[in-house]
């Protein structure tokens, strides 16, 4: 099926009792099993099936098997955020002493993560060029368990080149752990270019609508985790009875060890788990994200366009702009759709950004991308306001710098807020 008919169909039939139609939700937290032989397979892996909604839900499930089927993974685990998601993609594989190579544009929250807290277990990151495949390569070692990059980098709007730093990881006998959120499977689906792990935050276009919070983890399914370099893998696991997950599952589950071991080991035991009804708001927003996402980019290119001929703007990013250092990149990792994000440089720095967000009215000022409304911020002092300056500038990010995160509203009135605020900020 094309990705149109995956955003409705995937994952989901009429229900058998019912014959609802629609996605039931599950509200439930634990679940009948048939016998003791029943329960001791289920927790044994012997079988697969529901136990306790910390660890799986039918809603829960069907939510997992869609974004897995857009993605063109073998199987989908779902988290209470986004950066719960990031946070299990790294530590189902890592422990102390434990290094990754990471590209250095991130998302502050995610840079945070990794910058201080990850040290705090023993985890050390590397952070690189995003822009430079060879920077990757380079900045390996014999500790190293995994690269990490965005697709399309929060604020800054560069472009990955997948293909090449996915290239990088493997000759390294290495996997590639990539956050797809600011594209999602209709700009691009990562392990069609090589990407082994991929990351969204469904709380942002992939639900649509600004109404609930989570994440979501696919496997492609491919990658060989047998060898020395991923011990959690290969070594008898204490934590449940001396399985080693790269060995010892039936061999239809074999492939997706690595989301088994997710959802069984950080999942089931530190319980990042996503609500049954946050999992089915997000399966109502996948439904329509090819026609919202068409909409975003659409309304976003001709903003960019505005953006770049106002006198008061110095520069502006967008990867589907002539020009952008990413452009060369659009057609192939963002099916020429530009994306759904602008950022742009006011004259004036600092004082003339903050007084840019303060005279929108249609744009929303908050902390989020992905709704279907118009949203603004200033990452210098808000977002990514975590980081100092030098690490700020390593990010993209610069001192007038305004991002926005283009909304289906009709163009016009776009616009139309666009040279209000920037008229507010030369007043």
């Amino acid at each position: 099926m094309k990705l149109e008919t995956l955003c409705l169909h995937a994952g989901t039939s009429p229900d058998p009792t019912t014959k609802s139609r629609a996605m039931p939700i599950h509200r439930t937290t634990a679940y009948v099993f048939d016998s003791t032989e029943h329960a001791a397979n289920l927790f044994g892996l012997r079988e697969l099936g529901n136990i306790y909604s910390r660890i799986m839900n039918p809603t829960q499930d069907a939510l997992e098997q869609r974004v897995a089927a857009l993605e063109g993974g073998a199987a989908g685990l779902a988290h209470s955020s986004g950066t719960a998601a990031i946070f299990n993609a790294i530590n189902n594989i890592c422990r102390a002493g434990d290094e990754i190579v990471s590209a250095g544009n991130l998302y502050g929250g995610t840079f945070t993560m990794f910058n201080d807290i990850f040290p705090q277990f023993g985890l050390k990151v590397h952070f690189v060029d995003a822009n430079d495949p060879d920077a990757f390569a380079a900045a390996i070692n014999d500790n190293t368990r995994a690269l990490f990059c965005e697709t399309l980098s929060n604020p800054a709007c560069d472009v990955t080149d997948i293909e090449a730093v996915a290239a990088v990881a493997h000759g390294h006998g290495l996997p590639l752990i990539v956050d797809a959120t600011f594209t999602t499977p209709v700009l691009q689906r990562s392990i069609d270019f090589g990407a082994d792990i991929v990351v969204n935050s469904l709380t942002k276009w992939m639900g649509g609508h600004g109404t609930g919070i989570g994440g979501m983890v696919v496997d492609a399914g491919r990658f060989d985790w047998r060898g020395d370099k991923f011990p959690l893998m290969n070594e008898p696991d204490s934590s449940y009875h001396g399985l080693r997950w790269a060995h010892d599952l039936p061999e239809e589950l074999a492939p997706i060890a690595y989301l088994l071991r997710m959802r069984t080991v950080p999942l089931r035991n530190l319980g990042a788990c996503i609500s049954p009804d946050n999992a089915w708001i997000f399966a109502q927003g996948l439904e329509t994200l090819p026609l919202r996402m068409e909409r975003h980019c659409t309304n976003a290119h001709q903003v960019a366009r505005y953006l770049q001929e106002h006198e008061q703007v110095d520069w502006v990013r967008y990867p589907g702009l002539p020009g952008d250092p990413a452009f060369d990149k659009n057609d192939k990792y963002l099916n020429g759709m530009g994306g759904p994000m602008v950022v742009f440089e006011i004259q004036g720095g600092q004082a003339a950004g903050q007084a840019f967000i303060e005279g929108l009215e249609l744009f929303s000022h908050l902390a989020n991308v992905g709704d279907a409304k118009s949203l603004a911020i200033h990452p210098a002092t808000t977002t990514h306001s975590q980081l100092n300056p030098e690490q700020q500038a390593g990010a993209g990010i610069t001192p007038g710098l305004v991002r926005l995160a283009v909304g289906i509203e009709h163009i016009d009135d776009i616009v139309a807020d666009i040279d209000r605020a920037l008229a507010a900020a030369n007043s």
